[in-house]
């Protein structure tokens, strides 16, 4: 069966557009954060195949989404290239700092795909138990944003450390995210091989970026990837989310050859759609705050994206992650606004 979202990428016009959210399976839903407490940790909760379906699983059989979204985390990927990271409660990602030529060498990065056997099982899992209708979408981080944690042990609220090292030192930084590149190609093409049918590639800081150096540390090894995936898996549609460079979509288009591309809630969705080809779709840009308000600001968001999805070329979604403050209601809400419009 052709599920409606890969009808959507083969060019149909469907009278409802697909819709899915990103962080769908999260800590706004009870069951979540009952299977949560079960995991212990929450890179336990990526690595536990039984535990990590299950979490993918609880927003499709609460809401119906189009497509379902693997739960893991881009950290995955350092992990498995020998990197140190754990999970603070209360205050994200820590990773053990390769900040420097000499951390490189003193700590070479080799990925290991064996690492990661379990989330590939997840995948597997899920092609299995999925409902035929919906599409599985697997995911990485792209380089620079992974980069970004790998090289300051954390989030930081502009990416100062990476984007210092990229005026200091640029070959070692260039070092780093060759490394992810070949990385992210070997794991995206194992998520592939088990049953995802698309992936995302998350940019999350490309705003951090100053417009002079988007094409180097973002766009070309984005693009480097999405032409790897896409030559092993020419049936499969990438997706790329690079947030805050709605400014540079055209670039990102040229540069990465990808099939869709995210749209951030900052950016006029139909400004964003007017600037790209026909063939490319756009992916977004409810406001995660407006899904937490509900009422009139749901509706009219929802109807903004519904006027870009009419005209055949968009996946609706937030313009980024659901918020753990979300009511269950305001989900449903959203389904009832999008099935009813369509």
């Amino acid at each position: 069966m052709t599920t409606t979202l890969m009808r959507l990428f083969r060019g149909e016009r469907l009278k409802t557009p697909p819709i899915w959210l990103m962080r769908q399976a999260g800590r706004y839903l009870p069951e979540y954060r009952e299977t949560r407490k079960e995991a212990g940790s929450f890179l336990d909760l990526c690595y536990n195949t039984d535990l990590a379906t299950e979490v993918t699983l609880q927003p499709i059989r609460r809401f119906g989404f189009d497509a379902s979204i693997l739960f893991s985390d881009i950290l995955v990927v350092p992990h498995a290239m020998g990197q140190k990271v754990w999970f603070e409660e209360g205050e994200g990602p820590r990773l053990e700092q390769i900040e420097t030529a000499a951390d490189l060498a003193a700590r070479p990065l080799r990925f290991d795909l064996d690492r990661l056997a379990p989330v590939i099982r997840t995948v597997e899992r899920l092609r299995r138990e999925l409902p035929s209708e919906t599409t599985l979408i697997g995911f990485c981080g792209a380089p620079w944003t992974v980069a970004s944690y790998m090289i300051a042990g954390k989030g930081t609220p502009d990416q100062a450390p990476a984007r210092l090292v990229a005026y200091r030192d640029p070959a070692f930084l260039q070092a780093v995210i060759d490394d992810l590149v070949e990385a992210s190609i070997v794991y995206l093409k194992a998520q592939l091989a088990a049953g995802a049918e698309v992936v995302q590639i998350f940019e999350s800081f490309a705003s951090a970026l100053p417009p002079h150096a988007l094409e180097r540390w973002s766009i070309e090894p984005i693009g480097r990837i999405a032409r790897a995936v896409k030559a092993a898996y020419p049936e499969a549609r990438v997706i790329v989310f690079a947030r805050g460079a709605s400014a540079s979509l055209p670039a990102y288009v040229a540069g990465t050859g990808a099939d869709a591309f995210g749209i951030d809630w900052g950016t006029d969705l139909a400004v964003a759609r007017a600037s790209l080809p026909a063939s490319v779709l756009t992916q977004g840009n409810l406001d995660p705050l407006a899904l937490v308000a509900g009422g009139k600001a749901l509706e009219d968001g929802v109807e903004r994206m519904m006027a870009v999805a009419r005209e055949g070329r968009h996946i609706l979604n937030l313009g980024h992650g659901i918020l753990q403050q979300t009511p269950i209601a305001h989900v449903e809400r959203l389904m009832q606004l999008v099935r009813r419009e369509g």
